[in-house]
Order: structure tokens, then C-alpha cells, then sequence
């Protein structure tokens, strides 16, 4: 098993280009299932849930192949309806073959997903507005087991705008028979992405990036090349690197239009953030950075991915200020790992008191989730001494070559194998 291995200290300067985003790549490969022909998607990044993704997609009887950061689709007609527990135990975002799959076979068969433990993140959502559509859905042996003749169009309220379960819905009703209406859906700059794709290859979806999005059904959908956003999660990390480092860096392809909320924060800590395009930005850190407080919402709230990074950078910002965490429950964990490198935080259930500390020291530190791995990685960018990473293959499902593009901006980090 890998770790990172990080001496702080070094100022970081240079440019990172942004890698296409992670949660907008996931739901478009796994809509691709709605396409007989052959979709050609660009922008794909190389990471652990898009390799297993393309298995996934493998396994349904798509052909699927990658060249660089292009990967190519063809579902064709021998589609098969489960997905093994194997596969979607390690990444949650399986479990958005549900819709294509129902939509595109009349059946599916999906284990019940695992991913980052970071909250339960039920799929009830998901399944009560398929039954909504028609569906029988019958939970057996650890499975999802959905079935139906032609899913039907139907008015669908969303108790919380849960992102997943909004972009299953959405998939679901793009071949359903007349019009789904979903109220109260999560308006994330993925979700209008998914919806722009599969708009190219046919679909008719409106209101997406708002609360209410309609879908009138069509017979069915065409080959489309298309190219992803780019991560905004990414671009963001790579910020705080920035300003914690007190470095000057510029981030080609980042997807500005769609971080004003993330922007704005970073701004209120003291981040000097310079906007040269609508795709770059430019840190350049000279200012002290100081202690507020954050409430993680829906978009365009600020992202409850973004939480664990704001963290770090309160560490050794000026004062005190608090987190309060609304979208998951138990996403405090790299919250103890942080303790360990000398930081003055408080948990006091979903809420996080943070008291800024003048240096942190490096000391082995354990990963637990996606995000919290990157916080970590800021933290080590700045401790004295060497800081070690364990558990790093969540990393590996979220952020595209991390230790290579940070290196090659002055960092001075190192990816071996675990003793």
C-alpha cells in the first residue's frame, strides 16, 4: 500500500492545469449505458473511480477504452443489467447505474454501494422517485433489485437536494414515457453538466442549475463527443495550497464561472486570488490569513468537499472560527489527524471550533476519506519536519496525479510503499 511522504516548508510557484472533474465524469460515463452508439468523452481524468467506472461499464457489456484523457463509449445492444458487489462496494457513485440501467433495460441489479465513511448518504431518494416513475424495487441479499416495463414520466419532490439522486432521476427520465418534473434538485455545476451532455446526444431537459428541472422523455439518444468541466474541488485544493505555502501560483483550466462560492470564501480568509480569464487563476499570497466561520450547504453554498481543505487553512490562520458541517454526518475525522500535527481544533458534534496555531509539526497521519487525504497533504505542505500519509488510495479516487503536479511546483513530496 502506497503513502506520501512530505517535507513542509517550500514555497510552491509555477502553474497546475486543472484535471477534468471527478463528479462530473462519473454520472456522463455511466449515462453513456443510455446510448447504443459510440459517445467519445474528453477531459476524463485518470483516477481510481474512473478506472473502476470503466470495469463497471465493461462488466454491463459496454466496449470501453481509454487514449490519455479521451475515453470512448459504445453500450451497443447486449447490455446487462447487475452490477457486483465487488466493484461497487468501492465507490459510491455506483449506484447511479440504477437509473440508466432501468430506464435503458427495464431492469437493474446493483449492490448496495460503499465509498468514503463519511455519513450513511442513503439512496431512499433515489428510490422512492423511481417508484414514483413505476419501478418495483425489492432490496435482497445486499442488492437493489428494480424493475419495469417503460419507466412513466412523473412529478417527483425531493425531500433534500441530494446530488446523486438527482442525477439518477435525471438519467431515469430521459428515455421514460412523457414528463418527469424534479422540484426541490440539486442545482451542482456537475448535474449541469450531466444534463448539457446528454442534451447533445438528444435528450430535451430544461431547468437544470435550478431547483425545478423538466424532462419530456424521448425514444431514444445519439452518439455525442463531448468534453467534462474541469474540477472545481481540484482547482480549490490547489488554491489553499497556494496561499498556505505563501506561494504564487497560476491554475490553467480552472472552472471559475462555477466557484464564485468557493471564491468568495477563500477571499474572506485572506487569500489573494486573481482572476486572469474565465479559465485562470492566480494565487499569489502575501496577505495573513485569518479564521471565519463556514456552513458547508447545497450549491451554490459553499461545498461540503471543500470543508476539510478550509480547515487546514484555519489551522495557522489568525484567531478562532467555526465549521459547522450540513451534509454529512462523521466528516470531521481528518479533524484528529490535524490534532496530531499540532492543531487547536474542538469537535463538538456536526460543528468544528477552530483556534489558529502559529506552526504545525509533521507526524504519520492516517487518511480517512477522500478530502480529508488532500487536508492532510496541505498540512504536511507547511509542518515542520516530515509529514507521513497513510491510507492515500482514497486520494487516488479524487485527485489526478497529486504528488506529481504539486513536485513540480517546488513541493517537496514523495509517493512509497507502506512498510
Amino acid at each position: 500500500m502506497d503513502k506520501l511522504l512530505i517535507k513542509g516548508g517550500y514555497r510552491l510557484s509555477g502553474e497546475i492545469r486543472i484535471s477534468g472533474s471527478k463528479n462530473g465524469a462519473l454520472p456522463i460515463l455511466l449515462a453513456s449505458m443510455l446510448i447504443p452508439e459510440e459517445v467519445t468523452l474528453s477531459g476524463i481524468p485518470d483516477l481510481k473511480d474512473i478506472q473502476t467506472t470503466l470495469r463497471l461499464l465493461e462488466l454491463f457489456g459496454c466496449e470501453a477504452s481509454r487514449s490519455k484523457d479521451r475515453v470512448t463509449v459504445k453500450a451497443g445492444e447486449s447490455l446487462v443489467p447487475e452490477a457486483p458487489y465487488d466493484l461497487v462496494r468501492t465507490m459510491r457513485a455506483s449506484v447511479l447505474c440504477l437509473g440508466p440501467l432501468l430506464s435503458r433495460l427495464g431492469e437493474a441489479k446493483v449492490a448496495m454501494p460503499g465509498g468514503c465513511a463519511i455519513g450513511n448518504r442513503p439512496v431512499d431518494m433515489h428510490l422512492r422517485g423511481l417508484e414514483k416513475m413505476g419501478a418495483n424495487i425489492d432490496l435482497e441479499s445486499g442488492y437493489i433489485h428494480a424493475r419495469c416495463n417503460r419507466l412513466q414520466g412523473a412529478h417527483i419532490t425531493l425531500d433534500f437536494p441530494t446530488v446523486g439522486g438527482t442525477e439518477n432521476l435525471l438519467m431515469a427520465a430521459v428515455l421514460a414515457q412523457g414528463e418527469t418534473t424534479l422540484e426541490n434538485a440539486a442545482r451542482e455545476p456537475e448535474i449541469q453538466d450531466l444534463a448539457n451532455f446528454l442534451n447533445q446526444c438528444g435528450a430535451k431537459i430544461s431547468g437544470h442549475g435550478t431547483g425545478s428541472i423538466k424532462i419530456t422523455g424521448v425514444d431514444n439518444l445519439g452518439a455525442s463527443d463531448y468534453t467534462i468541466m474541469p474540477d472545481r474541488i481540484e482547482a480549490g485544493t490547489y488554491i489553499a495550497a497556494a496561499a498556505l505555502t505563501k506561494g504564487d501560483l497560476v491554475l490553467k483550466r480552472s472552472p471559475v464561472p462555477y466557484m464564485e462560492n468557493i471564491l468568495e470564501k477563500l477571499h474572506s480568509l485572506g487569500v489573494d486570488i486573481e482572476i486572469t480569464g474565465n479559465d485562470q487563476i492566480r494565487v499569489k499570497q502575501s496577505s495573513p490569513l485569518y479564521c471565519i466561520d463556514v456552513t458547508t450547504q447545497p450549491y451554490p453554498g459553499f461545498p461540503t468537499d471543500m470543508q476539510a481543505q478550509v480547515m487546514t487553512l484555519m489551522c495557522v490562520a489568525s484567531g478562532s472560527g467555526m465549521i459547522q458541517e450540513t451534509i454529512f454526518e462523521n466528516r470531521f475525522m481528518h479533524a484528529h489527524e490535524l490534532m496530531r500535527l499540532g492543531a487547536n481544533i474542538t469537535l463538538s458534534g456536526e460543528t468544528a471550533f477552530v483556534r489558529g496555531v502559529d506552526k504545525l509539526v509533521g507526524a504519520p497521519v492516517m487518511a480517512s476519506d477522500l478530502r480529508a487525504s488532500a487536508s492532510l497533504v496541505l498540512a504536511g505542505l507547511i509542518a515542520e519536519g516530515e509529514t507521513e500519509i497513510r491510507r492515500i488510495y482514497h486520494l487516488d479516487r479524487g485527485y489526478e496525479r497529486m504528488e506529481e503536479k504539486l513536485s513540480q511546483v517546488g513541493a517537496n513530496i514523495s509517493r512509497t510503499q507502506e512498510e
